[in-house]
């Protein structure tokens, strides 16, 4: 009898210890990670404000993949939400305030215990890569809560690892997002238009074409809209001649316009494109895969037994740019071959 009151007597002292030691625990909580994800800011944003893609790259989805996840109507942005079940229970993620390419809050509702509040931000480096903050923090907490924080070793144990794997999966999804491209050629041949354009031209070589390319371009976009100069389409790059066994290619960066223009800048000069018919090539992704792109348009034309016109015209228009598509997946460029 003495043994059992004493075992009992052991156990109400560790009862009373274990409810002393929660009590006296901090009434709030905060868990941070950091990672530099190597993709531009509003792409890595752009993923994270959708909550559709967040069972892509949680390690919560990935460890059990028998969760239930449930996609309201808003997905994206202020207001948009989701919720999840699992054998824990039941939580939902709501988001509250965007800053658009810079930062994101968000409010967590699990089970019973009180709400947290979730923040992100998207620091862009000069390398362009992306310096992701991601955190959860809680205030006035119950002891309930605190008793199961603390049984379960902490919310910087039970968050931390979850969060630096969920930012790692988040990092290479995005790359591979990214990378993605398609090669469409037109089955039918195409009558490009044509017509009057503005432009700037030289002669490089391979190691120092992007470069040149880039700098003409903004030059002569700088003089179409200085000028106020009205555009009839997509800027193109027109080429002229491509040797790759001599290491040269001779090209213009072109401006259409709708009506001829008589420039005043001795480095920007008029043309006229006749129309012509041409083979129409779509690369929707990066300009890495514009080589492929061209072999593909030509292995087309050679096997639909059309005559490719060796003296063009040849060009690229392109849809949109990197300075207002951050994504290079979502670059459009249409490439016209020319064709007897």
């Amino acid at each position: 009898m003495k043994a059992l009151k004493y075992i009992f007597f052991l156990l109400l002292i560790a009862i009373i210890a274990l409810a002393i030691y929660i009590a006296v625990q901090p009434n709030e909580f905060k868990v941070t990670r950091t990672k530099t994800i190597q993709a531009p800011a509003a792409v890595v944003y752009n993923n994270v404000v959708d909550f559709k893609n967040w069972s892509t790259w949680s390690s919560w989805v990935e460890k059990d993949p028998n969760m239930t996840i449930t996609l309201p109507e808003k997905t994206e942005g202020i207001g948009g939400s989701y919720s999840w079940e699992d054998k824990d229970g039941i939580g939902t993620m709501k988001t509250i305030k965007t800053t658009p390419n810079k930062s994101i809050t968000q409010e967590m509702q699990f089970a019973e215990f009180p709400k947290s509040d979730v923040s992100w931000t998207f620091k862009p480096n000069t390398d362009g890569s992306t310096e992701v903050t991601w955190d959860i923090a809680g205030k006035d907490l119950p002891f309930a809560f605190k008793a199961f924080s603390a049984l379960m070793g902490g919310m910087e144990k039970q968050i931390g690892p979850e969060y630096e794997r969920s930012l790692e999966k988040l990092d290479s999804i995005v790359q591979v997002n990214m990378k993605k491209y398609s090669i469409v050629v037109d089955k039918e041949t195409t009558q490009h238009s044509g017509g009057f354009y503005i432009y700037n031209t030289t002669a490089t070589n391979f190691q120092d074409f992007q470069n040149k390319m880039g700098q003409m371009y903004q030059e002569v976009i700088g003089y179409a809209q200085k000028n106020n100069i009205t555009k009839a389409g997509a800027p193109y790059v027109l080429y002229h001649k491509w040797d790759e066994t001599n290491n040269s290619v001779m090209f213009s960066c072109c401006v259409p316009t709708t009506a001829k223009v008589i420039t005043t800048d001795s480095n920007i000069l008029t043309g006229q494109l006749e129309p012509f018919k041409a083979v129409k090539t779509t690369l929707n992704g990066s300009y890495d895969n514009l080589k492929e792109a061209w072999e593909t348009a030509t292995k087309k034309i050679k096997d639909s037994g059309l005559e490719q016109i060796e003296t063009g015209p040849n060009l690229e228009s392109y849809l949109n740019s990197p300075m207002n598509t951050p994504n290079p997946a979502d670059l459009k460029t249409e490439i016209y071959i020319a064709v007897k």
